[in-house]
């Protein structure tokens, strides 16, 4: 491992997030509350840390390798988050260590999940500052430091790779810098759409961009106690539905269409099935909480379920309604979405449904292979022959998947929390969602969960941003052989 790369390259981002925490700052003074000295002092930490790291890098970044590219975002989503907890540690916002760190490690890993017991008593820097991480970790820091620094060439494929989640990292121009352009310019496009149309409808401009940030990357941190709740508005949870779901979609879909090839959607197998499931979903949940009276009427129900399922689906974690009330059928409805999660591509977490897709192709043809012996049935994928290799490496994913959730959970428990909380927080700090079940509902917070629940979670998160692989990898002996 050439370590005065991976040294540079973090000090890079630790300068990129630097600037980034002069914004909240400067809203602060803007507002004229207290918080601007602690994000100024925050940021000319985390600025002059990763200045420090940047000197060491050496004449060239071209002979970047596979190993310094995991190494790199490793490191990078386990430091960033530390720098990143500088203002609520330097505010008194949340002066314990612990839960500065996972608030921050929740934030950048767009998994939503919070210690914040009362969000509206933060000043307006602080709440920029956490939809900011968000938007940041959204399409993924790495990602936003291929784009506007192009100096690693051909070498940065492998960052890329190493950071963009899903099992498919195909590049939409022949350059990764250009990729990485498009993407952000999609991203940054659905941003300001979202923000514009919730100003339209009625959203204060201060939440509307706050809102926005979280809705894209699919984070679901909110300024309000109640999240998106507290607008009552059919108009507010009909936009940041829509959004939710189109940050679950591939983002080279979007460019597709946005490319005049709108017939992409249609044509995308695991789109189909995403949008299959959601209705699904939907239909089953509106008849579920109808049928309680929880919610009210059958309208009541069905807008309930459409953001909350929208929700739940993209991995984003905003709520209308506290669901960890509804009945049973629609809390297992809710709690069995947060393992696909979104689309392979998107700001999404979970396994992500092309790997569903896949290993449900792959059962169908096995069984069918079985029926006829001698035909020749290969596996297809949006009319692409799917090679085997590709199946055992989902089915690798997915049994490591399924085991960090269950050591999570094994974990919570003998931290002192019940089955139902246990489990609910590590199924969805895993896929990135934020509220669970029980204690940690959506009208709750993880303020009261023991230290070492804190920290098993947070680990957490930052196994299910990066997939699993990528992080214990480096754990693994060869790694760190020559």
């Amino acid at each position: 491992m050439r370590i005065r790369i991976v040294l540079a390259v973090v000090g890079y981002l630790l300068l990129a997030v630097g600037t980034a925490m002069i914004v909240p700052a400067g809203v602060s003074l803007a507002y004229g509350e207290g918080d601007a000295l602690a994000l100024l002092a925050s940021a000319a930490s985390t600025a002059a840390s990763g200045f420090l790291l940047s000197r060491v890098r050496p004449k060239r970044f071209g002979d970047l390798q596979t190993r310094d590219g995991l190494a790199i975002v490793t490191f990078a989503w386990v430091l960033v988050p530390a720098f990143g907890a500088l203002p609520y540690l330097f505010s008194g916002a949340l002066p314990n260590l612990t839960d500065a760190y996972f608030e921050s490690v929740s934030g950048f890993t767009t998994t939503g999940a919070s210690v914040v017991t009362d969000v509206e008593v933060l000043p307006h820097g602080l709440l920029l500052w956490r939809s900011l991480t968000h938007w940041l970790g959204g399409m993924g820091i790495i990602v936003l430091y291929i784009a506007i620094l192009p100096m690693l060439g051909v070498a940065a494929m492998q960052l890329f790779k190493a950071e963009v989640a899903g099992p498919t990292k195909d590049k939409l121009t022949p350059r990764v810098a250009e990729t990485a352009r498009v993407l952000w310019g999609v991203y940054l496009l659905l941003t300001v759409s979202e923000c514009v149309l919730l100003l339209v409808a009625g959203m204060p401009a201060f939440d509307a961009v706050c809102h926005s940030f979280a809705t894209i990357a699919t984070g679901g941190f909110s300024v309000k106690n109640a999240s998106i709740g507290f607008y009552d508005s059919a108009a507010i949870d009909a936009i940041v539905t829509l959004f939710m779901l189109l940050s679950g979609i591939n983002f080279a879909l979007h460019f597709a269409a946005l490319s005049g090839r709108p017939g992409a959607y249609l044509q995308n197998e695991e789109l189909k099935f995403y949008a299959g499931v959601y209705t699904a979903a939907v239909v089953v949940v509106t008849v579920a909480v109808s049928a309680s009276g929880i919610e009210g009427g059958i309208g009541s129900a069905f807008r309930a379920a459409t953001f909350n399922v929208a929700s739940i689906m993209s991995c984003t974690g905003f709520a209308t309604s506290d669901f960890a009330l509804w009945v049973p059928v629609a809390q297992v409805v809710l709690l069995v979405l947060m393992f696909p999660g979104g689309c392979a591509g998107s700001t999404a977490g979970g396994m992500k449904n092309l790997r569903v897709v896949l290993l449900v192709k792959g059962v169908t043809t096995s069984l069918r292979r079985l029926v006829n012996p001698n035909a020749v049935i290969p596996l297809r994928m949006d009319g692409a022959a799917v090679e085997k290799s590709v199946l055992m490496q989902i089915g690798g994913f997915m049994l490591l998947y399924l085991s960090t959730f269950l050591i999570g959970s094994i974990v919570l428990t003998e931290s002192g929390l019940d089955l139902v909380s246990a489990t609910s927080a590590t199924a969805t700090c895993l896929a990135g969602v934020g509220p669970g079940l029980g204690s940690v509902g959506p009208m709750s917070n993880y303020a009261h969960l023991m230290p070492l629940a804190k920290w098993a979670l947070g680990a957490v998160m930052i196994l299910g941003r990066l997939e699993i692989l990528t992080v214990i990898v480096v754990f693994y002996r060869g790694f760190w052989k020559a």
